[in-house]
Order: C-alpha cells, then structure tokens, then sequence
C-alpha cells in the first residue's frame, strides 16, 4: 500500500513553490513547471523520494535509532510537537539554541537541570523560600520548559534529524551535518537540496502540506517500532546491532498497534489559520491553477 497518495498531496499543497523569483537554481530538476509566477513541484518525483526517505526512517528506528523532529516555524510548530510525541521521539518546535547537537553535554546538563527543578515543585522544594525565589526558579523551570521540554529524554544526540523548511532551520542542519547525522527534509524551491541526505520536494510553508509530510515520517518512526518489537520477539531472524531493549514508550505503542497506514496520512483540514500564514495566498492557492 503506497505511503501517500497523489491526491493527499495535492489536496495538501504540496505542489506549490516559491515565486519564480525566489528559487535556488539547483532546485531546477525537482521543478515541473511553472503557472502564474509560481513554481509548480514535481509531486511524481516527491512521491518518489517519500519512499526512500520512509524507508531509511523505518530502518534507522527498527534498529534502535532515534529521529529528532526539527520545525520552529509557526506552520509546523503544532505538527512537529504532536507527531512527534505520538511516537516518542524528541522534538524542537521553538527556537533553536545553538550547540543543541554540537554541545549536546552542555545541553544535558540543562535537561538535568530541568528535571531538577520539576522535582523540586513536586516535593515541596520551594517551601521555605521567599517569593521572590520562587518566582525565580519558576521561570527557569518555565523557560527550560519551553525550549528543551522537548528533548527531555534525549539521552544522546539522535540518528537522524528530520527539518521543516531547511532554511530557517539552517543552524540545526550545519550542525547534524558536522556530526554526520543524516538530515531528512522537505525542500521548496527557495531550498538547498546539496544539504539533506534524504530530501522529499514539496511546499514548507503551508500547514496542510508539512502536517502530511510530517505525518508520513512519524508513521516510518511507528513501523520502525514495531519491526524492532517483531526482531526482540524473535518473529524476525536477529541481525547485527538490532539495538537496545524496548522502552516503555515504544511498548505503549505497540500496544496501540499504530500501523504507518495510507488513511493515517491523511492530510488535516484546513485552518483559517493557514490562510494568514502562506507566503503569498493571492497567488499560491489552487483556485489560481
């Protein structure tokens, strides 16, 4: 059964680009042409490389690797944090702070100290302490919260990363590609397609588009999960570094029995919300083709 249909994506959007004026030339061959100043995505291509991309994913997490959902961008912000969570993987939907990866140990010690002060709150630790200190500590905790909640129980820089909108994202992807992390990402017309190992063509900036192609990922993380159960139960024969036992997580999962199915990739409804956030909706709506 095909991962995503070409319906679903059309009905996302995912075919629009940029404005003709705003393209990276090396994007040419990923172009199929262009209507009313816009460029239109090859989505036979796209689909092409949904495959390859689900694929790795799917093998990366059966064998015990994890997958960082990266998206900052109000389009992705909601999709990231919910797919994301929906298969326990790490995620970072706020700002990036740099050095995430590349100074990953200074990183873990603010999760520690994160986890610290959530125990704190829990057990009465900030009892007999003045206001003002307890206002203090709060807003660390908050602010930690925000911007590391996510990657809580990131023990260790992930296997993979995967990027809404490589441009805006472009700290996180350098850095993934000085640790030689694979970096798997939805590229526009304005993108860099040299930068990401695993590239699927497709629209960045609407929300119904990165939704679906998030989607696709977290269901490669879920059959990835459940391929790594089927090895630990021995229905599959054993390979080489088949990874770690099953977290709790990756149990409650199975459990759910979550299959990476094509009615699972439906794209979600449209937002008034969405209209307000395309780049240019006089010109990048379907109405115009």
């Amino acid at each position: 059964m095909a991962v995503v249909t070409m319906k679903q994506l059309l009905d996302s959007g995912a075919h629009f680009g940029h404005q003709t004026r705003r393209w990276n030339p090396k994007m040419k061959r990923f172009i199929f042409t262009d209507r009313n100043g816009i460029y239109i995505i090859d989505l036979q291509q796209t689909l092409t490389y949904i495959d390859k991309a689900y694929e790795f994913v799917k093998e990366t997490v059966a064998h015990g690797g994890t997958v960082l959902f990266v998206g900052t961008k109000k389009q992705a912000q909601e999709s990231i944090a919910a797919e994301a969570t929906r298969v326990g993987m790490p995620y970072v939907n706020q700002r990036w702070l740099g050095g995430m990866l590349t100074n990953f140990s200074t990183v873990h010690k603010r999760l520690q100290r994160l986890k610290e002060l959530e125990a704190m709150e829990q057990t009465g630790g900030f009892e007999g302490r003045t206001k003002k200190e307890i206002l203090m500590l709060t807003r660390e905790k908050n602010k930690l919260e925000r911007t590391l909640g996510g990657i809580r129980d990131m023990a260790k820089v992930p296997s993979a990363i995967w990027v809404v909108d490589t441009n805006k994202e472009h700290i996180a992807v350098g850095e993934a590609r000085k640790l030689n992390i694979p970096v798997i990402a939805i590229l526009d017309t304005n993108c860099d397609p040299d930068l990401v190992d695993y590239p699927i063509p497709g629209n960045d900036d609407a929300i119904r588009s990165a939704a679906l192609l998030t989607k696709v990922v977290a269901s490669a993380v879920a059959e990835g999960v459940q391929a790594r159960a089927a090895r630990a139960s021995g229905d599959a024969k054993p390979e080489a570094g088949a990874g770690e036992p099953l977290a709790e997580w990756e149990q409650e999962l199975l459990a759910q029995a979550t299959p990476a199915t094509e009615g699972e990739a439906a794209a979600a409804p449209e937002t008034a919300a969405e209209a307000e956030l395309k780049e240019d909706p006089a010109t990048k709506t379907p109405a115009d083709f």
